[in-house]
């Protein structure tokens, strides 16, 4: 499962909850656990209730998830569709992955919610990373759950 840097391999598919198998799931939660758990030192609880209202976003590369992100519906987490619990599989780092996901997960977003901004909780670290798609801070940083997070929102117009 190497790619060679290159992110033409992987599929992507945008699945609402029920449409995920009890394989998928297990696959996501997994590879959540395992970098916002384990890796970031991060105890909280990552089955929030959200999951079931949000589409998620899947990346495989011949059937093994290397990366993913959930859309969260407007209202549940910001008055704005959110992108959340977005994450590479440590194996896959360096692939570009991430952008490529993000880029996904924005047009995703312009599809199901047309017009609309798209806020996002985003590690502070990252901050760099999520304006070179689009997205400005809003607001101060904050401590969620021992990790530095900045508010962040990318107009409908940059969709």
């Amino acid at each position: 499962m190497d790619p060679g840097g290159e992110t033409s391999g992987v599929s992507w598919r945008w699945l609402a909850f029920d449409q995920l198998s009890v394989a998928e799931l297990y696959h996501i939660m997994e590879l959540r656990q395992r970098v916002f758990v384990v890796e970031q030192h991060c105890v909280y609880l990552d089955a929030d209730g959200h999951d079931p209202h949000c589409v998620h976003g899947i990346g495989t590369i011949d059937h093994e998830l290397v990366a993913y992100a959930r859309l969260v519906p407007p209202g549940r987490t910001f008055p704005a569709p959110s992108i959340g619990r977005v994450v590479t599989a440590p194996r896959a780092r360096g692939w570009g992955l991430g952008r490529t996901l993000m880029l996904q997960a924005i047009a995703e977003s312009g599809r199901r919610y047309p017009g609309l901004a798209i806020t996002i909780g985003a590690q502070l670290y990252l901050q760099p990373f999520y304006e070179s798609l689009g997205f400005s801070a809003v607001g101060a940083p904050y401590d969620e759950d021992a990790i530095m997070h900045i508010d962040m929102v990318r107009s409908s117009t940059s969709n």
